[in-house]
C-alpha cells in the first residue's frame, strides 16, 4: 500500500538542491506531498518533462530585485512546455553554519552570486566575511555540512537550513525585505486540457505569449493596440535578441484574461495578423 501511494505522488523537477526556493515554490503550487527531482541546470528541468521523466516542472522566470531569469524565457520558447500555473515567494536569506559553528568563527560565506549580492548590507557590516559564489544557495548549505567546515556559512532559506541540519546563525539578512521572486509551473501538452478542468470557477487569469513583428516604424505600437483596442490590460513586456537577426528582437508579453475568452482570442487573432511569429506560452490562474 505505502509502495502505491508513493508511485501516486507526482514527480516535480526543479534546478537547485534539495532545500532550494524553487522546491518551495514547488510544494506552494502542488502540496507538501509531490516527490522532487532536483536538476543541476534549468535545461535539464525542461529535459526531464520534455522526457516524460516527471509529471511536472517549476521554473523561476523572475525576481523584484534581480529582474529576469533570461534564461528560462529562451527555454520556454524552445520547449513545448505550457504553462500552467503561477506563484511568488518571498526570499528570505539566513546565514547558516554547521552545529557548533559559531558567528565569530566564521571567515567565508558560499552561496548563489545573486543571494550574495541581494545581502550586500550585511557584509557592509561584517567586513571581516569573505564572499565566496557557489552554483546554488541550497547546495552551499550542502558543500559546508558535507565538508565540515568550520570555519564557513552558507546563505540559504530556512528550508535548506532544516534539509541539512544546519543552524541558523542570522535570520532575514537580504537588503530588501520586498524580495519576491515568481515561478511557473509547467506541465506536457497533453496535461493541459486536465488541469484546466481542475481549476477553479471565478479565479482571474493570465496569458503569457512571445511574438516577432517586422523592423519597421510603428510595428510595436500596432501590434499592442491589439490589447488596447479590447481593453485587456498587459500585466509585462521585454523584449530578448532573436538570433541569427542582429537587431531584431522577441518579445515576451503577459495580459490579464484567459486565451480562449472572447476579446482575448480577438486580440491573439488581431495580433497574429500583425506579427511575424506569435506563440502563446500559457494561460494560468493568476498568482499571488
Amino acid at each position: 500500500m505505502n509502495a502505491k501511494r508513493r508511485r501516486s505522488r507526482q514527480l516535480v523537477a526543479f534546478q537547485g538542491e534539495l532545500g532550494a526556493f524553487s522546491e518551495e515554490a514547488a510544494r506552494k503550487l502542488l502540496g507538501k506531498s509531490i516527490e522532487v527531482l532536483p536538476c543541476q541546470r534549468f535545461e535539464d528541468v525542461f529535459r526531464a518533462l520534455a522526457q516524460n521523466k516527471v509529471q511536472a516542472a517549476v521554473i523561476p522566470i523572475e525576481n523584484t530585485l534581480h529582474g529576469s531569469v533570461h534564461e528560462n524565457y529562451d527555454h520556454l520558447l524552445h520547449f513545448d512546455l505550457p504553462i500552467v500555473a503561477e506563484t511568488s515567494v518571498r526570499i528570505v536569506h539566513n546565514l547558516i553554519a554547521p552545529p557548533g559553528v559559531t558567528f565569530r568563527k566564521i571567515q567565508r560565506v558560499f552561496s548563489h552570486p545573486v543571494a550574495l549580492n541581494q545581502c550586500l548590507d550585511f557584509f557592509a557590516r561584517n567586513p571581516q566575511f569573505e564572499k565566496v559564489p557557489f552554483y546554488d544557495t541550497a547546495g552551499s548549505v550542502k558543500m559546508v555540512m558535507s565538508e565540515g567546515l568550520q570555519d564557513a556559512g552558507a546563505i540559504a532559506s530556512s528550508v535548506a537550513a532544516g534539509t541539512y541540519g544546519a543552524t541558523i546563525l542570522r535570520r532575514s539578512i537580504e537588503d530588501d525585505r520586498q524580495n519576491f521572486t515568481r515561478f511557473f509551473l509547467l506541465r506536457r501538452p497533453q496535461d493541459v486540457r486536465r488541469n484546466l478542468k481542475r481549476t477553479r470557477k471565478g479565479v482571474p487569469w493570465k496569458t503569457s505569449l512571445v511574438f516577432s513583428t517586422k523592423n519597421v516604424p510603428g510595428a510595436l505600437f500596432r501590434s499592442l493596440s491589439a490589447f488596447t483596442l479590447r481593453d485587456l490590460n498587459l500585466a509585462k513586456i521585454e523584449s530578448r535578441p532573436l538570433r541569427g537577426k542582429p537587431w531584431e528582437y522577441l518579445f515576451y508579453l503577459d495580459f490579464f484574461g484567459r486565451e480562449d475568452e472572447p476579446a482575448c482570442r480577438n486580440a491573439l487573432g488581431h495580433l497574429r495578423e500583425l506579427a511575424d511569429t506569435l506563440r502563446v506560452l500559457g494561460s494560468y490562474p493568476r498568482g499571488d
